[in-house]
């Protein structure tokens, strides 16, 4: 099985990369900064840089696009204060990146007939509506949405899409004080992936199995 994580350097992407490794399946992982081993360099935001990076993958059956990168741009940051370049930020690595990404892979995960996997969150839902982090709020339900169609449309392709709540994890992003180490999101979610499948495409899952409302 070969899969792809975009936003492996660190945290969650990083934890679901050595897991693999550590299954001793075949997989690349990105970030930023350039290529290192098992890493190509990678800027979703940036589509020279995605195409680039789907270029030096080369043609080889994709079996599984984990889109992990991620941005939370207003963390700590008031009302008040929040910009425009702010929005664009979020919705360029956390929207626009993932379909890109997609787009750029999807000659390698239709000669798989394989899957992707969109790391949305929980603060997606309408469901979860607390107020506050209105940028990453609104970029995570749009990136649900964009997986919710293109399982629609890439099941003729036999390529299953399913997005997931990847818990609240102990990361610069969720800090010190949340609830499961990013191994124990990376074990649970690796499992999810295991389970998707062309009859479950478009699903929306927590990272322990539990069905999350839209």
């Amino acid at each position: 099985m070969t899969t792809l994580i975009t936003g492996a350097s660190r945290g969650i992407g990083l934890a679901m990369f050595q897991a693999l490794r550590d299954r001793s399946e075949a997989v690349t992982g990105t970030h930023r900064d350039g290529p290192g081993a098992d890493m190509l360099r990678l800027d979703v935001a940036n589509p020279g840089s995605v195409h680039q990076m789907a270029k030096d993958f080369g043609d080889t059956p994709l079996d599984l696009l984990v889109c992990n990168a991620g941005v939370y741009p207003e963390k700590g940051i008031a009302l008040e204060d929040l910009t425009a370049d702010l929005w664009a930020q979020a919705f360029a690595v956390n929207v626009t990146g993932v379909f890109l990404t997609i787009q750029a892979l999807l000659p390698n995960l239709k000669a798989a007939k394989g899957k992707i996997a969109i790391i949305s969150s929980q603060m997606a839902s309408d469901t979860k509506a607390p107020g506050g982090s209105y940028i990453y709020r609104a970029s995570k339900a749009a990136v649900l949405n964009l997986g919710r169609n293109l399982a629609v449309d890439l099941k003729r392709d036999g390529v299953a899409v399913g997005i997931y709540h990847p818990g609240w994890v102990q990361t610069d992003m969720g800090g010190s004080a949340a609830a499961i180490t990013p191994e124990q999101a990376a074990g649970g979610l690796l499992a999810r992936f295991d389970d998707l499948s062309l009859a479950t495409t478009g699903c929306f899952k927590t990272w322990d199995g539990q069905d999350h409302p839209f």
